[in-house]
């Protein structure tokens, strides 16, 4: 079987980061799996770029600025060459690259399986663009012919959302992990609090993350020895910077900036933040299970609570709620993490488990041609 997975470049991202895992894990047990990728820029290239051979047609100009277009444009000609038996969709962003192709290629577009990557709410979009996205997302649920939920509340979610159907629906826990990986994390020495809490968050400096919650509730919920440290690289930088300075916190949050493999340098920290207004079902979050670390974060998708325990394995605090945010950071001494549930959690979500599945379904799909195409009314 040929599963092609196509990419916008090596941009750091959890949904590029996890597609480039299982690649990488595919072609390891002997699978044929070309990766398209529209561009070779992105952090990520010297992570991944040495270990990976891809197709790329060469731009003639800097495409970053239209990269959508610009893959819907060639990844055609190399769909007509490589022939798959499967086109994977890594995530939510690239739903209308699998449109267009559906709709361009016709016949000859092979079947589509799509992970959904991301909340599909969205409750955070002003009403009418979030009807607008619904009636979009019910748009994909026409063209793509089976869909991937990263946990189990995701089902229930995309049968209201997208496809009616659960029999086009799998659950696949999101392969944020290695079987490896966890027991390298759990092995590393984890240093004593001192007399402040190093507050720790790993993502795209993005208006997603909303990384200026984090750092207002830093502000009004840190006591004077707490330190932030977030890993990651993005447009919303300057603007960090900013109310980072505007706040007179300059010596007390780093933005190191992107760093390969940041899972690693979890245990240097006490605990995990995360901000963002939605999310799917976050690696960083399994991340930090994997460390062992506590965690305080949004209820940022319908799966949070369930890959959190219920509750039992973070302090979760509604999307937007600055204070409720401050006040679990001021309480940040009397939160701990149970060692033995975060790892029982941790190991649901690896690479290895997550791979085998996703080829059962493929073949699965792909020997269903009753399947394709079938159409869901808009409703």
């Amino acid at each position: 079987m040929r599963i092609l997975t196509f990419l916008h470049s090596f941009e750091p991202g959890g949904v590029e980061r996890i597609a480039l895992r299982l690649i990488l894990r595919w072609r390891s047990q002997g699978v044929d799996a070309p990766l398209f990728m529209g561009r070779a820029s992105g952090a990520m290239a010297a992570e991944f770029g040495d270990r990976l051979d891809y197709v790329m047609p060469a731009p003639p100009f800097p495409v970053g600025w239209c990269e959508t277009l610009w893959m819907i444009a060639t990844l055609p000609a190399t769909i007509r060459r490589t022939r798959p038996d499967i086109l994977f969709c890594a995530g939510n962003s690239y739903a209308v690259v699998v449109v267009a192709m559906k709709i361009l290629l016709g016949r000859q577009c092979p079947p589509v399986v799509a992970k959904i990557s991301n909340d599909l709410d969205r409750r955070d979009m002003i009403w009418p663009v979030r009807r607008i996205y619904h009636l979009w997302l019910r748009i994909q649920g026409r063209f793509i012919d089976h869909f991937v939920g990263m946990e189990g509340p995701m089902e229930a979610e995309i049968v209201a959302a997208i496809r009616p159907d659960p029999h086009a629906i799998s659950i696949i826990p999101d392969p944020a992990l290695s079987r490896g990986q966890i027991d390298r994390l759990r092995a590393l020495p984890r240093p004593q609090r001192g007399k402040g809490c190093r507050f720790v968050s790993i993502g795209r400096l993005a208006r997603q993350k909303n990384f200026p919650l984090m750092i207002r509730a830093f502000a009004r919920g840190a006591r004077p020895a707490d330190t932030l440290t977030i890993y990651g690289e993005g447009r919303e930088r300057p603007v960090l910077e900013a109310l980072i300075a505007k706040l007179g916190l300059g010596g007390r949050i780093m933005l190191p900036g992107h760093v390969p493999d940041p899972a690693s340098r979890l245990t240097d920290f006490d605990l995990f933040l995360l901000s963002s207004d939605y999310e799917g079902v976050p690696a960083v979050l399994l991340e930090a299970l994997a460390a062992g670390l506590p965690v305080i974060t949004t209820q940022s998708s319908r799966s949070i609570g369930a890959m959190m325990g219920d509750g039992k394995l973070a302090c979760i605090v509604a999307v937007g709620d600055e204070a409720g945010f401050g006040t679990a950071l001021g309480q940040a001494d009397a939160i701990r993490q149970d060692d033995a549930a975060s790892l029982r959690q941790a190991r649901r979500f690896t690479i290895e488990d997550a791979a085998d599945a996703y080829l059962v379904t493929f073949a699965a799909t792909v020997h269903a041609p009753e399947a394709y195409g079938k159409i869901i009314a808009l409703n």
